[in-house]
């Protein structure tokens, strides 16, 4: 079979788990996914199979979508909710104009520095391997563009923190992690990632 598949991954697996097992059910190794999700992630995996390999390259310039639930009150090495906890704040209350403001900040085309636990290669070495061994190493900033931004729940306080949910249409290199950070660097309170769905890649949707 030549082809590609939409996997709705489920939390918990790595990208990387999904290709193996993907792997075994067609007796090929010639698998590859456009775009890794974290663990803790959900949502669209586009896999290629066989011949289709040869279109990941183009394919994974595609833009994406994700909802995504930040967490205000607290933050983590990882941005997310398996890293160790770096600072924490009392939330008990914030308006919901003032996080609309901030979102609405980061629409366009900007510099995104990217988490120091992520898969991109330093002098051939990934940088969550640099930061497993508490090396320093320089993390540059990266060109990304956010061509739609906005917040589709209400705010929750909860255990002293704020939760809510955002929609993002963003380019290709984005890390969604460095953008819960980042909103709340902006509003001078520590966050993080508290959740993510994946919706979009391209023209594949999670409703395929």
């Amino acid at each position: 079979m030549n082809g590609i598949i939409v996997v709705n991954k489920e939390i918990g697996i790595t990208s990387h788990d999904v290709v193996n097992k993907i792997r075994k059910v067609f007796h090929t190794k010639r698998v590859g996914h456009l775009g890794t999700l974290d663990p803790l992630a959900t949502g669209v995996l586009v896999v290629c199979l066989n011949d289709a390999t040869k279109l990941v390259q183009f394919l994974s310039e595609h833009n994406k979508r994700y909802i995504a639930r930040v967490c205000l009150g607290k933050a983590t090495d990882t941005y997310d909710l398996e890293g160790t906890i770096l600072n924490k704040s009392k939330i008990e209350y914030i308006e919901e104009k003032v996080v609309d403001e901030i979102l609405e900040s980061f629409r366009g085309i900007s510099f995104q520095k990217p988490p120091i636990y992520s898969s991109i290669k330093v002098d051939g070495k990934k940088l969550y391997e640099y930061a497993r061994n508490n090396i320093e190493v320089e993390v540059k900033p990266r060109e990304i563009e956010i061509y739609d931004i906005k917040r589709v729940s209400n705010l929750e306080f909860i255990d002293e923190c704020c939760y809510f949910n955002i929609e993002v249409f963003v380019s290709k290199g984005t890390y969604i992690r460095s953008l819960c950070f980042d909103i709340g660097d902006k509003l001078g309170i520590p966050s993080l990632m508290a959740g993510l769905i994946r919706t979009e890649v391209g023209n594949f949707k999670l409703s395929d």
